[in-house]
């Protein structure tokens, strides 16, 4: 949807199409005072679709930066009007009701609408008194084993607001994808820091300060385009609540005594600003995060928590030589999602099956010689006994097409994953796909021949760069296209984007196929060519073990 459509979305000619204080087909608001400046200055989003419906999102925030983290709204409950629609000007109101936005919740409103039409586009749109929230669009899904031509799915991570402009997701949004996939890190929890532009307030320990950081974020226009174009299925990582925690331990021991009040808090703010369905409301310290999406017979979504339930990083964080990461009894995503991740396998009848999850799951080994292994101990490498129960899981259930999607790691990569990951020859049983960051890092650089110089000795490794930007695919019953997405820089606004490169793979085809490679190296625009390759890897283990953005 271009900005000049939206903007007369929340004309007041369009607020005249329906009376004012109510949404046809609604019953009116509570007597509560009415803001007096607009309360929709967070956007709307939508998320979790389904055969029948979607989760419709906004929260009432007239001054969302106040440090309270409850947007300027007095402490009563609001009754906003809300209207799902066939067209987006509204003529055909297929869905109607009323929510409440209660403090306590810092007027958050999450409505799961029902009712309606598979595979079917739609709009909605929120009303509080005379003043009307910008229009969403969302898609249901097709029903169960329904056939399916074709599917936009895209996915991101890892927008750090001090490292730049979130142009990328307003790319994101004029391509106008069928689903989103959030893959973590869409906040971040540092102090300001003089950046690109700078945190409000220190590093977030509380509700309020939590609920102020996703407000600081959320008033950014292209992260709204982005959230109002298409559902999304958003999953965490570390930074909304601390980096590199694992389950209830803290990254510092330090900050032990106080970091559950601390994640439990982090996890209220986190639904409060999300499209999850009631089943993810948190409790206490837990929200229930990792989920299933289906997309007909086409494709299932498996969608991990990699942070909540793991085992604490073996050999404390950072790259290693580590003989406990190897350890049978760990588990990266814990042995309850586990086995449910395994049973989805076997259950599974579609033609793709796509994990979507945080921390690069590939072997990554970042020393050259072959009788020392240095590895990621906050990624799958840190955790091997649980990658391999999951790639044999792949293998014995039969899964026909299965596809990892990642985040975390501020690059693009592609990976083969391998039978065993030591043993290339022993055969590719999955392909992944890794996104760059929206914008954490910074601005970037390229490398014309794509390939990070891990590449030497980790042959799974099919390309690499350190742009910025976000994936494309189109999923088919043939093929899954993926497209790099890069733009050329983040510390200004307005940078286009271009495909760096494209892969496919094919139906019931192990492995990845390149079709596109055009890389940017020395064109305008771009910040810098790659530097040495020891600068390289010294660049990626500072942006993976480090505290980026925070």
């Amino acid at each position: 949807m271009d900005s000049t459509r939206r903007t007369l979305l929340r004309s007041g000619a369009l607020a005249a199409l329906v009376p004012a204080g109510v949404l046809a087909g609604t019953r009116p608001t509570a007597a509560a005072p009415p803001p007096r400046r607009d309360p929709f200055t967070l956007g709307v989003a939508s998320g979790d679709p389904a055969p029948d419906g979607f989760v419709i999102w906004t929260r009432l925030a007239p001054d969302p930066l106040v440090d309270t983290g409850l947007g300027g709204m007095p402490a009563r409950d609001h009754r906003v009007g809300w209207q799902v629609a066939t067209d987006e000007r509204f003529r055909h109101v297929v869905r109607a009701g009323v929510a409440t936005a209660r403090p306590a919740n810092a007027h958050a409103v999450h409505v799961e609408v029902g009712g309606l039409r598979p595979g079917r586009e739609y709009f909605y749109r929120f009303r509080l008194a005379s003043w009307l929230s910008p229009t969403g669009r969302s898609l249901t899904t097709p029903g169960a084993g329904a056939p399916v031509s074709s599917l936009a799915m895209a996915f991101v991570s890892c927008s750090s607001y001090q490292h730049g402009y979130f142009t990328a997701y307003r790319h994101l949004a004029e391509e106008r994808p069928d689903v989103i996939l959030h893959l973590g890190d869409y906040q971040y929890e540092g102090p300001a820091n003089n950046g690109q532009r700078s945190h409000l307030g220190g590093e977030t320990v509380t509700l309020a300060d939590y609920r102020r950081r996703y407000a600081q974020y959320k008033t950014d226009p292209d992260l709204q385009a982005a959230h109002g174009v298409a559902p999304w299925l958003p999953v965490w990582d570390d930074h909304e609540l601390d980096n590199n925690y694992a389950g209830e331990l803290s990254e510092k021991p330090a900050e032990q005594g106080a970091f559950l009040q601390r994640r439990a808090d982090a996890y209220r703010a986190y639904y409060g600003n999300v499209p999850l369905r009631r089943r993810s409301v948190p409790r206490g310290i837990d929200l229930q995060l990792y989920r299933r999406v289906s997309w007909g017979s086409l494709a299932s979504f498996h969608m991990l928590d990699t942070r909540q339930y793991r085992d604490d990083q073996a050999c404390g964080d950072g790259y290693r030589e580590c003989p406990d990461a190897f350890a049978p009894g760990r588990s990266l995503p814990g042995w309850e999602q586990e086995r449910w991740l395994l049973e989805g396998f076997r259950d599974s009848r579609a033609t793709w099956d796509v994990l979507g999850q945080q921390v690069f799951f590939g072997r990554r080994d970042s020393n050259a010689d072959p009788a020392v292994e240095q590895v990621s101990m906050d990624a799958w490498d840190g955790y091997d006994a649980s990658r391999q129960r999951l790639i044999n899981g792949m293998e014995t259930s039969g899964v026909r097409n299965p596809v990892v999607v990642t985040g975390d790691v501020h690059a693009h990569w592609a990976s083969e994953v391998y039978r065993n990951q030591d043993e290339p020859d022993s055969g590719t049983v999955a392909s992944e796909f890794v996104t760059s960051s929206i914008t954490t890092g910074g601005d970037g650089y390229d490398k014309a021949d794509g390939q990070h110089p891990w590449a030497a000795y980790n042959p799974n490794l099919q390309f690499w760069t350190n742009l910025r930007g976000y994936v494309s695919t189109t999923i088919t019953p043939s093929e899954m296209t993926v497209d790099y997405r890069c733009v050329t820089q983040v510390t200004s606004p307005g940078s286009p984007v271009f495909t760096r490169a494209r892969f496919v793979v094919e139906d019931a085809v192990r492995g990845m196929q390149q079709t596109l490679d055009a890389p940017l190296v020395g064109a305008a625009g771009a910040r810098r060519s790659a530097p040495s390759d020891e600068q390289i890897i010294e660049d990626t283990l500072r942006e993976e073990t480090g505290r980026p953005g925070g």
